[in-house]
């Protein structure tokens, strides 16, 4: 049967990777992009017809209707997709699927981000990235460096995995007993969130929510480096972080930063998976 047509309207470098694995089961066009982006990606075509699905960027559009497109020499508007799309058309949206859907009345949307199966894969390149950052700014060595994490879910404990090898004297911050079992089982330290000290040279916060308070961080030295992995607003007071003069990076979108390859195949086949949940013949 006739592939399905799918659409990648805008976003950054894992989009590109996204259309390519795409291309093995679909018609992917693109818009939102400069054509020099996809140079060396076959199977992948300006956008010429109308879609039946689009996958869109992380972030949502913003307040103007623009989305996210820094590899576009242009602007690519919340228009210009609905132009592209069939009027039974399914948008594939990163984040925020309300706001996405609020310019995108008349279809379905949803959010791929929001998957538990794309938050697994993208939690390794987010951890070795993380890891990459401590190394370009610590004057130190990992080894048998006192670093604590913040929230052991699924970054958290790729993390503690890779700051073993290093030889790092790991210890978790945790909520209640099952956080202190799983470290336990890591053969790692771990205190209770509200037990945070300053007894750290690096801290990675993976909590979505505030859980380092200016009061917290009063507790630390201020050559201790703090590299925050969630989701905006983050987990730390920033606004506290920068009266006391603490170093800290909030590092957003890291996999597709430092891995747009894994970050965009990883973001493919959740895609191809919602779709066949759909229960449609799509090839």
């Amino acid at each position: 049967m006739k592939k399905e047509k799918i659409l990648i309207a805008g976003g950054d470098l894992r989009q590109i990777y996204c259309a390519q694995r795409l291309s093995r089961d679909f018609e992917v066009y693109y818009t939102g992009f400069d054509d020099s982006a996809f140079k060396e990606i076959s199977g992948v075509q300006p956008a010429s017809e109308k879609c039946r699905f689009a996958v869109l960027p992380v972030p949502p559009p913003d307040e103007s209707g623009k989305l996210f497109s820094p590899l576009y020499s242009g602007e690519l508007t919340v228009s210009a997709v609905e132009n592209l799309l069939t009027e039974d058309a399914v948008l594939f949206t990163g984040t925020a699927e309300k706001k996405t859907a609020a310019f995108f009345p008349s279809h379905e949307i949803s959010a791929y981000m929001d998957r538990e199966e794309l938050a697994i894969k993208n939690a390794v390149p987010t951890a070795e990235a993380a890891v990459m950052l401590a190394l370009e700014r610590l004057p130190v060595t990992l080894n048998g460096l006192p670093v604590l994490i913040v929230g052991l879910g699924r970054i958290g404990m790729v993390l503690a995995q890779i700051l073993k090898g290093f030889g790092s004297r790991i210890t978790a911050a945790v909520r209640n007993e099952k956080g202190a079992a799983k470290a336990a089982a890591m053969g790692i330290e771990s205190i209770s969130t509200e037990d945070i000290n300053g007894d750290y040279c690096l801290v990675f916060n993976t909590v979505p929510r505030l859980v380092l308070s200016g009061y917290m961080l009063e507790k630390f030295p201020k050559d201790t480096l703090f590299i925050d992995l969630a989701s905006k607003p983050g987990g730390m007071d920033f606004k506290a972080a920068d009266k006391l003069g603490i170093r800290y990076i909030h590092a957003l979108g890291l996999p597709g930063k430092n891995a747009p390859v894994s970050a965009g195949y990883a973001e493919a086949e959740t895609v191809i998976g919602m779709i066949n949940e759909r229960g449609n013949d799509y090839e």
